[in-house]
């Protein structure tokens, strides 16, 4: 226990778990190629990508160096490993769904555990810890679902899922800074296993969109100023119109062209113009009188 205290061992134990998220992740992508019908080089592409993407994107933000994806010989192998025992083992829908809820719970709490304590290993503070922590938890999986052109888990519709990784993250620096950084391992991939199992039996989730509308007049009034606004603009757009009003004169107002218009200078309106009489219709009248 006093040798996982020091920082090598830290180091050691941090790399197990990102190894261990690599393998989880990589079989979550091998599960959901299999619900895609996918043949063995979308297996490995998937897992791949799924495994190996959110340390990627940390390793990148944090330019320290070529990421340890490519430089580490057992996380390429890792991901090949997971996404072809996903190939090979055919299990029933039903244990896919458990084993996937199961994985993703691991991997959320092993990737930002790995994620929060790889940055403060790099000297960064504790709120790019956070966001990295909840990057590499969370990258993989965005990325293997724009693949596929899914909805990305991390955009919401599910039980917690990002939120879980912030917290988990969130636990990992605490303990970091109270120098128990092994308690924080600890602490943080239960806390991670339990509420996000916990949440998707439960069905927890973030809000998607509140439905709150001004009630009273002065909240209102910006919005009943927009809209008359815009109401004036269209009056004075003559033949534009909101879509689907008509394009003739409003009901109700005699037409433009029957309105006389008043001299300039005066107050009365213009005489009306009757149209001429046909040069026939003029000789017969002549003809009577």
């Amino acid at each position: 226990m006093a040798e996982l205290l020091t920082p090598h061992g830290v180091a050691l134990a941090t790399r197990g778990l990102d190894l261990a998220g690599v393998l989880a992740a990589a079989l979550q992508g091998g599960a959901i190629a299999r619900t895609e019908r996918l043949d063995l080089f979308g297996f490995v592409a998937v897992g791949v990508v799924s495994g190996l993407g959110g340390g990627l994107i940390r390793d990148t933000l944090l330019q320290h160096g070529t990421p340890v994806a490519l430089t580490d010989v057992f996380y390429l192998p890792t991901a090949l490993t997971g996404a072809l025992i996903a190939f090979v083992i055919s299990i029933s829908q039903d244990a896919w769904d458990r084993l996937f809820t199961a994985l993703d719970a691991a991997v959320i709490g092993f990737w930002a555990v790995a994620g929060a304590q790889k940055t403060l290993a790099a000297g960064l503070g504790w709120l790019p810890a956070l966001l990295l922590g909840t990057i590499t938890a969370v990258g993989g999986g965005a990325l293997r679902d724009m693949m596929l052109r899914r909805v990305p888990a991390v955009l919401g519709g599910n039980a917690l899922y990002a939120s879980v990784a912030v917290v988990a993250a969130a636990i990992t620096v605490v303990c970091s800074y109270a120098e128990q950084p092994t308690l924080g391992i600890v602490l943080g991939v239960t806390v991670a296993l339990v509420l996000r199992l916990t949440a998707y039996k439960r069905g927890w989730g973030l809000p998607s969109g509140l439905d709150w509308q001004p009630r009273s007049r002065l909240a209102g009034a910006p919005f009943a100023a927009r809209g008359g606004a815009a109401a004036q603009v269209a009056r004075r757009a003559p033949g534009r119109g909101p879509p689907g009003a008509s394009e003739g004169p409003e009901r109700g107002r005699r037409p433009a062209a029957a309105v006389p218009r008043r001299p300039p200078g005066t107050g009365h309106p213009a005489p009306e113009v009757r149209p001429r009489a046909s040069a026939r219709r003029r000789g017969r009248e002549r003809h009577r009188r």
